[in-house]
């Protein structure tokens, strides 16, 4: 049986669709996974075997570059040790720096190396690492950043999703009713801006509307403050930090506001449920609004950037989405267009398959 090792960066981005990987090949393949400390709270140790390595981010501090390069270098030997001991055969990389040293030990060992990326840019990393690497799977035949001596190793799949979400009932809501339920994701980067901006338009849009909000917040401090703010204004409220039963909560909302990473956007667009994308603006290459482009270009969602926001475009264009509400469902019917091929059957046979290759 073949051994497989899935490397992944620390942000929530690279580690969930790293356990997606996981549960599409355990049955047939010994997994194991590697990560940092950033990304093991992430990962049920119940349900996943993992490992932890420290690798050291590069640029973190051009001060201390040398000493950083220093310790780099000897994660790479620490992952050719590691590679060579436990005899893997196939190494699957999700991106993120701290997954660098072991993609680079891999190939001295003559490890394929297949790389994952869900978005609509190749990450830096990815971008490196794909000069040696068999074929990079991901979602976007146009993948930005791809040499075009390199577009044939782009391996084509259907956005990979958690397997609860397959088992999740669609949101085949008809109407509006009078209550709005407002999801508000701001992810792990940048969600400052949805604590207070977002949360002070929240208010403002209650007095004209009866609405209440699942809202993800940046800590307990945030957590304590915007409770305070939805309380004086009567605004029904249930705030988390991070929630992987979130969607089970989530599948009858009616509108989420979100960051646009794509495992985010790709689980609100097969559960249906149409989605306001606020890029994050400092993401690298800019990924995030090219993910949100593609749901724009094909009407599937509403897309603003962070600096075109002002208080009165936003509350205008949450009312819009109410109002019109043919438009709101027309992005319903959208959606389940745009996934209607999406499943874990299909998903899993093109993974077996690809790895099962010569």
């Amino acid at each position: 049986m073949k051994k497989i090792l899935i490397v992944t960066g620390g942000s929530g981005g690279h580690v969930i669709p790293s356990l997606t990987i996981y549960d599409n090949l355990k049955d047939n393949f010994k997994i194991q996974i590697v990560t940092d400390m950033r990304g093991s709270k992430y990962i049920n140790r119940k349900h996943y075997n993992f490992s932890l390595i420290d690798v050291p981010n590069l640029f973190s501090n051009i001060l201390l570059f040398p000493y950083n390069l220093i310790k780099f270098c000897i994660s790479i030997l620490k992952s050719y040790k590691y590679l060579k001991l436990n005899n893997f055969n196939i190494l699957i990389s999700t991106g993120g720096y701290m997954s660098l040293p072991l993609c680079l030990a891999s190939n001295f060992l003559n490890i394929k190396i297949y790389i994952f990326e869900p978005n609509s840019v190749i990450g830096r990393v990815n971008k490196l690492t794909l000069s040696f690497a068999k074929k990079i799977i991901c979602y976007d035949k146009n993948l930005r950043g791809v040499s075009k001596n390199l577009l044939n190793k782009i391996f084509l799949i259907k956005p990979l999703l958690r397997k609860q979400i397959y088992q999740f009932q669609r949101n085949k809501k008809k109407i509006v009713h009078e209550k709005k339920k407002i999801l508000i994701i701001g992810g792990s980067q940048g969600a400052k801006f949805f604590d207070e901006f977002i949360s002070k338009m929240i208010t403002k849009i209650s007095k004209n509307q009866n609405i209440s909000v699942l809202q993800q917040v940046i800590d307990r401090k945030s957590k304590e403050n915007i409770s305070e703010l939805y309380q004086k204004n009567h605004i029904k409220h249930e705030l988390f930090e991070f929630d992987d039963k979130l969607f089970i909560k989530a599948v009858n909302y009616d509108l989420a506001i979100t960051r646009s990473g794509a495992s985010t956007i790709s689980e609100l667009s097969h559960l249906n449920i149409p989605f306001i994308a606020i890029p994050f603006p400092y993401a690298k290459d800019n990924h995030q609004y090219y993910n949100a482009e593609f749901y724009e270009k094909n009407k599937c969602c509403w897309l603003i950037m962070q600096k075109d926001i002002d208080e009165n475009n936003f509350i205008d264009l949450i009312t819009k989405i109410f109002e019109d509400q043919n438009k709101y469902f027309s992005i319903k019917k959208n959606l389940i267009e745009l996934t209607k091929e999406n499943s874990w059957e299909k998903n899993k046979f093109k993974l077996i398959e690809l790895i099962n290759e010569n």
